[in-house]
């Protein structure tokens, strides 16, 4: 494998085929020879809040500060829950710290904090993920199906997830949505 996308984002074009991804914004937590895995940041599930998770989970969430939405992270095990956060708990459970200081955690101690209301700064709780298996991406990305950009927290943790995510992430490498074409072509 030539280049390591983990820390980057993938924006979705025209070009993609599989209708889950349409017009979606992707942190990419990990990527290798083997595959890659990420979580869709811009599709909150419809009427689920981090509140109700917590409830359902057993998790007090008295100091709860802001009842966010829940996104779909991913078609991939989508009964399953991940937080993307700021790295900056100590005593939050088992993290694995990514680029440009934010982490991911699949344990129930960030939501905890989170339920206190000594959460991390900035998070996102996401259901599911997205993963391809080795070289998937790599011929995905040459079909023209996803672009890239760089990960930036306006476009990662923002109050009203959805199209407009992708719509900066595009403007973010200059690309206008509205010029994107399904068809492929190469120079």
């Amino acid at each position: 494998m030539e280049f390591d996308l983990t820390g980057k984002m993938l924006i979705s074009t025209p070009a993609m085929g599989d209708p889950r991804f349409s017009r979606s914004l992707i942190y990419l937590c990990a990527h290798s020879a083997e595959g890659a895995f990420g979580l869709v940041v811009n599709r909150p599930v419809p009427d689920l809040r981090v509140a109700e998770v917590l409830n359902q989970l057993s998790i007090p969430a008295d100091g709860l500060i802001e009842d966010r939405p829940v996104l779909l992270g991913g078609p991939v095990e989508p009964a399953r829950g991940f937080v993307l956060h700021r790295n900056e708990l100590s005593d939050a459970g088992p993290s694995q710290p990514l680029p440009e200081g934010l982490a991911l955690s699949a344990s129930t101690e960030v939501l905890t904090a989170i339920g206190r209301g000594e959460g991390p700064s900035a998070w996102i709780l996401a259901l599911g993920y997205a993963g391809w298996g080795g070289g998937q991406l790599e011929e995905e990305l040459a079909q023209n199906a996803w672009l890239t950009c760089d990960a930036r927290e306006t476009l990662i943790f923002v109050d009203a997830p959805g199209e407009e995510q992708w719509r900066a992430a595009l403007q973010s490498i200059g690309v206008d949505p509205r010029t994107l074409s399904a068809t492929a072509g190469r120079a």
